[in-house]
């Protein structure tokens, strides 16, 4: 963290609301004030904030989160409006701009709109802004959403090659089991999935949150192994946090941070589909990191069309995501074939199915 020049920074409804589940003003004010004293030149920084929904409940008379689709996009309407004047205010009282980005999954899946939304926020960043994101809860439907701005937080971070993650929440950090269970302790270091075996999380206990522990894990370890490093702390600790010191759970990145193009096929690009492949082609596009190629092929599953991403799986479960080169009909056709097999069937100069360089391995 003492290194980190580009950071991001989640907080979440249960942090940015009341009690009685209305906006906390003070929180934003003590947000905007921590980040503006980090703020030093060179440094950059973007808030993914929820509380839009949170912000629009008591003008619209809702005295909890509510349930059916319209309602919530009328607060997430109502809202986000008062969020962002909030979040002006509070910046502008230490002399620094703020932009709103409203997102959806089509602006994440699909690679013209991630790669224009990557472009706008290194123009803002550039220009000393700070962006504030959210999902855009007011045009979302339950099939086609983030779920929770954890995850939206870490496609962000991964989009803009952040050099660390803040996801800020109502608990100091990730406990071996929730903190109200007898005997619970707290986890300071994480550095591989494997130390998160013996973990017991559940899901969100606030009132106007959607996320919980067990999505917040998941972006963490989405972030941490795309090399970025990622604080989870109490919202009462983002100081402490921006200060470099060690507070709440650390979630180390990995050595190797891959490129933009590969993080988006591994975690944002949405799969229309499946191929099974055997053993051996399971540890060439892995461990050898070598191309998918037919002889490797066992089945396909779904329909999909040359260029789309699909997952990739072997008999010990999903091993990769690559985009395509040919259609499932192909796939189909091509699937247990070797290179000379193909030229005798027909295929005069037979590509990979999925080359290397289209490839994000996940194993």
């Amino acid at each position: 963290m003492n290194d980190a020049n580009r950071i991001v920074v989640k907080i979440g409804s249960s942090s940015l609301s009341r009690d009685d589940g209305g906006l906390d003003l003070n929180r934003i004010d003590s947000v905007a004030r921590l980040v503006a004293k980090w703020k030093t030149p060179g440094k950059e920084i973007i808030i993914v904030s929820s509380g839009a929904v949170a912000a629009g409940l008591d003008p619209l008379g809702f005295n909890s989160r509510p349930r059916d689709l319209a309602s919530v996009q009328a607060a997430a309407a109502m809202g986000q409006g008062l969020l962002v004047a909030r979040w002006t205010a509070a910046f502008q009282a230490h002399h620094l701009d703020v932009a709103q980005l409203l997102l959806t999954t089509e602006d994440v899946m699909r690679r013209e709109h991630y790669t224009n939304v990557r472009s706008a926020l290194a123009r803002l960043l550039s220009c000393g802004v700070v962006p504030i994101i959210n999902e855009n809860d007011a045009v979302t439907t339950r099939e086609l959403r983030f779920g929770d701005n954890d995850r939206l937080a870490s496609y962000v971070a991964q989009m803009v090659a952040a050099d660390a993650l803040i996801l800020l929440t109502d608990v100091d950090g990730l406990y071996t089991a929730p903190p109200s269970h007898p005997g619970s302790q707290l986890i300071r270091e994480v550095h591989s999935t494997d130390d998160l075996h013996a973990v017991l999380v559940t899901g969100s206990a606030s009132k106007v949150g959607t996320g919980g522990m067990v999505t917040k894990v998941q972006a963490a370890t989405m972030a941490a192994t795309s090399g970025i490093g990622v604080v989870l702390t109490s919202a009462d600790e983002l100081g402490t946090a921006l200060s470099g010191i060690a507070t709440g759970t650390w979630f180390a990145p990995s050595s190797v941070r891959p490129a933009s193009r590969r993080l988006w096929i591994a975690h944002a690009a949405h799969s229309r589909g499946e191929i099974i492949v055997d053993e051996g082609a399971g540890r060439a596009i892995t461990a050898g990191k070598k191309s998918l190629l037919a002889a490797g092929v066992v089945r396909i599953i779904g329909h999909f069309d040359s260029g789309d991403v699909v997952d990739i799986a072997g008999p010990t479960g999903l091993l990769a995501r690559g985009i395509v080169s040919y259609d499932s009909d192909e796939v189909a056709h091509m699937a247990g074939l070797s290179a000379e097999d193909l030229r005798l069937s027909g295929w005069e100069h037979p590509r990979p199915i999925v080359h290397r360089d289209d490839l994000a391995p996940l194993v």
